[in-house]
């Protein structure tokens, strides 16, 4: 029996591969000879980073960077040198957790380039990045002027950087834009698909929880648009009305529109960068699970992403969770067979989280559920 294990983090308890290390051990216990698989999973968002450095060996490569308001921050990425691949988050150079401070108008995505510049440096020429909790509403622009690119006003200087200087734009010379990035794959982990201007837009939707007022939003709105002709008129094409373009205060139509980026689904992209669909394709069963299991992870996060892809396998889907809800039903229709809660008794929420427990309980339930299977099956 093939059984393949793609866990999502116990967050604050268990890493991904830490948790498909338990549920092995416990597999493992039931049946000894079952050929098993553990892969690490994530959803695009924060942690991802460190999941896939843990999960596909890779080196951690610590950089210091602009921050969103010109100070220097250290932030990391992912490097898989068998791959050529960085994994990187905006949010360690440009997120809003950086700062209490908000300043729309001045925040700068100038840092998420020089990650991107270093990775190339390092001979990466792919590239994954999640683009989540951003600080900015530059429109990408602080990012692409880092890569090469001259944004300039009516009188030909560079435009200052950041939201405020968008309706400055009159024209864009992208000629000294870093070659490399024509060979670099560059994949977009997305999970909205807000155009970039409008009322669905980057501002109007966004905008507030990075400090946009309501009576900023109309004029910043214009002068996003504004840089979307500029940008339309300079490189033929107009992309602000693709999904995700919106995203991360105008970074996802920066990173189609001028990077040639895709963009997709945050668990699509880590499913498809880990190679689970052909782990899947012989195995019998397949094992996820997160910290809580709700009615939200049937909304598309990781562990349906997995029973997804099992069932297009033929695969049996399975998951182990910290704690269940009442609303984790819907897990059920959206693809996963049957989930269990790895916890085994009254126990205190500090108690459940610390690692050596949590792992202990997810191994054993792990060992149960699989106990089953075998006596279900006939296996011994």
């Amino acid at each position: 029996m093939k059984v393949v294990i793609a866990v999502d983090s116990f967050k604050g308890s268990l890493s991904s591969v830490e948790a498909g290390c338990s549920v092995r051990e416990g597999v493992l216990r039931a049946m000894g000879d079952a050929e098993i698989v553990v892969k690490p999973l994530a959803d695009g968002g924060e942690g991802t980073t460190d999941t896939l450095i843990e999960g596909m060996n890779g080196e951690r490569i610590d950089i210091e960077v602009t921050g969103p308001y010109r100070e220097k921050v250290s932030c990391h990425y992912g490097y898989i040198r068998d791959k050529g691949l960085a994994v990187m988050e905006m949010a360690q150079a440009a997120g809003i957790t950086l700062y209490e401070k908000k300043d729309p108008l001045s925040a700068s995505t100038r840092g998420v380039g020089e990650m991107i510049r270093h990775a190339m440096d390092m001979g990466c020429r792919s590239i994954i990045i999640g683009i989540g909790g951003s600080a900015t509403n530059d429109g990408g622009t602080g990012m692409l002027a880092a890569l090469g690119c001259n944004f300039m006003d009516k009188d030909g200087r560079s435009c200052a950087e950041g939201a405020g200087a968008l309706s400055d734009i009159a024209s864009v010379d992208v000629s000294g834009i870093d070659k490399r990035i024509w060979d670099t794959d560059i994949r977009v982990a997305c999970d909205v698909d807000n155009p970039l201007c409008g009322e669905n837009g980057a501002t109007y939707i966004y905008g507030p929880q990075k400090g946009v007022t309501e009576e900023m939003k109309e004029g910043l709105d214009q002068a996003m648009a504004h840089y979307a002709d500029v940008s339309a008129a300079a490189l033929g094409k107009d992309l602000r009305n693709e999904k995700g373009a919106g995203a991360a205060g105008g970074l996802g139509f920066a990173l189609m529109e001028y990077m040639g980026a895709s963009l997709m689904p945050g668990v699509d992209l880590i499913i498809e960068a880990i190679g689970l669909e052909d782990e899947l394709k012989d195995a019998d069963i397949a094992v996820t699970g997160e910290g809580r299991l709700d009615h939200q992870t049937a909304m598309g996060k990781a562990p349906v992403g997995v029973a997804r892809l099992a069932k297009k396998h033929g695969a049996m889907t399975l998951a182990f969770a910290g704690s269940v809800t009442e609303g984790a039903t819907a897990c059920n229709d959206a693809g996963i067979d049957a989930f269990f809660p790895a916890v085994r008794g009254i126990i205190s929420l500090e108690d459940a989280m610390k690692p050596e427990n949590a792992g202990r309980n997810l191994s054993a339930a792990a060992e149960q559920a699989f106990r089953l299977i075998k006596a279900a099956r006939g296996l011994g």
